[in-house]
């Protein structure tokens, strides 16, 4: 792409919100910078919108303004549209303007490989897979004599976390089994209380609430599994991050994350069944023991996550982004 190119990111959140989406457009802002000039805005236009070459808008529902007057101002050229877990699984069934941003789109993101069946078929030939990147860091010291399980997200309906809370009471006479679980109930208050009421009920889990990213990080380091229970995502940053330091996945069997895990991963259980999380917990703790390597669930699922973590590897993310742009230059 040339580096003259002028790449505007809409997010419909900024610094002072620092979630996924600012996250995502803060990084991509880094990883461009070299190749050409990147601003993250949240309205556009704006005062500097006379020079933008191309718009890498985030989410189709509310970044839709933004995509619609660039598709007035430059009809037909320079627009991606990234779609978010609530687009693809969501928005775009009912919302007129999520639907609108598909339409006006020259190319459309999705964070892993199943979003494409999603969108609707006319537009499948204009979706792109970038997968996000997080560094690659070793694993922190892990005891041999129980398994830690961690859970990174916001108490959310769309996250489940009664999948945890309900495995967490099924296995509360496991004082082998820790659970620790990290993410704030701002948003549901209710579930803030279910997590707390679980925490009393049950020694070996405890919840945390929100905690600063490099914590977090560190919390990921130390687990032997991630517990993933989301309803639906588009691609779930955590799931990378821990798939980056050699921390095995348990996820819900959602499209979104099979998408980032692949279709023949041995960690999946069904969306809801607390039973089936509790039983591969079971499994990745009895596995710890096993003498015979067939049985140690742990190891398995740790190299199948290995054989996909290049694809959530930084320089990867970058070459993705660039081929887009280039693509959105000379898209007709």
């Amino acid at each position: 792409m040339s580096r003259s190119a002028s790449v505007v990111i809409v997010s419909p959140a900024l610094a002072d919100a620092n979630n996924g989406n600012w996250r995502t457009a803060r990084r991509w802002q880094e990883l461009l910078s070299g190749h050409c000039r990147v601003r993250i805005t949240k309205e556009w236009p704006d005062a500097d919108a006379a020079d933008d070459t191309a718009m890498l808008a985030l989410h189709a529902r509310r970044s839709a303004a933004p995509i619609a007057a660039w598709a007035q101002a430059r009809p037909g050229r320079g627009l991606a549209v990234v779609l978010t877990g609530t687009d693809l699984y969501q928005d775009i069934q009912a919302d007129a303007a999520a639907q609108r941003s598909l339409e006006l789109a020259q190319r459309l993101v999705v964070l892993q490989e199943r979003g494409v069946e999603a969108l609707p078929a006319r537009h499948r030939a204009k979706a792109r897979v970038v997968y996000q990147s997080a560094p690659a860091l070793p694993p922190l010291a892990r005891p041999d004599d129980l398994l830690r399980a961690v859970m990174v997200g916001h108490l959310r309906q769309a996250k489940t976390p009664q999948t945890l809370f309900e495995a967490a009471r099924l296995l509360r006479e496991r004082p082998d089994i820790r659970i620790t679980h990290i993410g704030d109930a701002s948003v549901e208050a209710a579930l803030g209380e279910q997590a707390q009421a679980t925490a009393d009920a049950c020694p070996a889990y405890r919840w945390l609430g929100g905690v600063p990213h490099d914590q977090t990080v560190r919390h990921i380091r130390e687990a032997h599994v991630l517990v993933h229970t989301s309803a639906l995502e588009g691609g779930a940053h955590v799931i990378l991050e821990a798939v980056r330091c050699g921390t095995p996945v348990l996820a819900s069997r959602v499209p979104g994350n099979v998408g980032m895990l692949g279709p023949d991963y041995a960690g999946y259980f069904p969306h809801g069944d607390a039973a089936a999380l509790a039983r591969l917990l079971l499994a990745c703790r009895q596995g710890q023991q096993a003498e015979n390597p067939r049985d140690r669930l742990l190891e398995h699922l740790g190299a199948q996550c290995a054989l996909r973590a290049p694809l959530f590897d930084a320089g990867a993310e970058r070459q993705a982004l660039l081929n887009l742009l280039q693509e959105l230059e000379t898209a007709p």
